[in-house]
């Protein structure tokens, strides 16, 4: 039933699993090891969470964000805790002519890829609608939705030809509960639940596409927010509080291992029960 020889339908699984008893089962069910990870925005928040975390379950890891210093400095530290490759990339995102680059550095260093977390995002504030340029609506959607798409296009088109992957788009409830101050970053994560299920019929059996819809982190990002209002604000929501970056970390190995592997094109909600 679970037969994982070469050229099976389902080459994650782990062998003789249903022989297996103990804390065996998980272990081989969320293991990385010999896996190799792309990670765009992973060198702060919920990308440095998420890049640790496969690194700590066995994967080798290239880390790609604008800012080539963070990248190292994410770099380093994480190949000295973890002992996996740990690779910097700068790249910015939302710049098309750039994918090509990353993508064909990652390649070379590692041969293959067997995970990409599409996780880059911004949201710039602005006071009224009127005053969204074009030229920021434009930037906007280029990181959000843009470059995630040509990414997963890239990646998924090698996958689809190589050994099979994992894709994990990282999108925000904002694309279902859009605010009037976040309209342009929620019609971009709309757009990324949509391609995740579109990328997932596209590209299978072999690889599969996944996005996390998270409500609000407690990351870098929200020392920035006015914290008595949010503070406010989260008394509506069920577990009455934003989640730590470290809470992403369940979801984000559940789709990149042998965990989820007959899930694909899911949009899994990770809010705390945001309404």
């Amino acid at each position: 039933m679970f037969n994982t020889d070469e050229g099976r339908s389902c080459p994650w699984f782990p062998a003789g699993f249903l022989k297996r008893s103990g804390g065996g089962i998980m272990n081989d069910l969320f293991d990385l090891t010999g896996k190799t990870a792309l990670i765009t925005g992973g060198s702060r928040g919920l990308g440095r969470a998420i890049s640790e975390a496969l690194a700590s379950a066995g994967a080798d890891v290239m880390i790609a964000s604008r800012k080539l210093a963070s990248c190292e400095k994410a770099a380093a530290e994480i190949e000295a805790a973890t002992g996996r490759r740990a690779l910097p990339y700068g790249c910015h995102v939302g710049e098309w002519d750039q994918l090509d680059g990353l993508v064909d550095a990652a390649y070379q260093q590692f041969g293959r890829l067997d995970i990409l977390v599409n996780n880059a995002g911004m949201s710039p504030l602005y006071d009224r609608l009127t005053d969204i340029s074009e030229a920021l609506y434009d930037k906007v959607l280029d990181v959000n939705l843009k470059g995630p798409f040509r990414l997963t296009a890239l990646v998924g088109s090698r996958m689809a030809e190589g050994r099979g992957g994992s894709i994990i788009n990282i999108s925000s409830v904002a694309s279902i509960r859009p605010r009037p101050d976040i309209i342009p970053y929620s019609a971009a994560k709309a757009g990324l639940n949509a391609i995740t299920v579109g990328f997932a019929h596209a590209y299978g059996p072999k690889v599969r596409v996944n996005c996390i819809m998270c409500g609000p982190f407690l990351t870098d990002i929200s020392k920035a927010w006015d914290m008595e209002a949010f503070k406010a604000r989260a008394e509506a929501f069920a577990l009455r509080r934003g989640g730590e970056p470290e809470e992403i970390v369940g979801a984000a190995l559940y789709f990149a291992s042998a965990a989820s592997s007959f899930c694909t094109g899911t949009v899994l909600q990770l809010d705390g029960g945001t309404p």
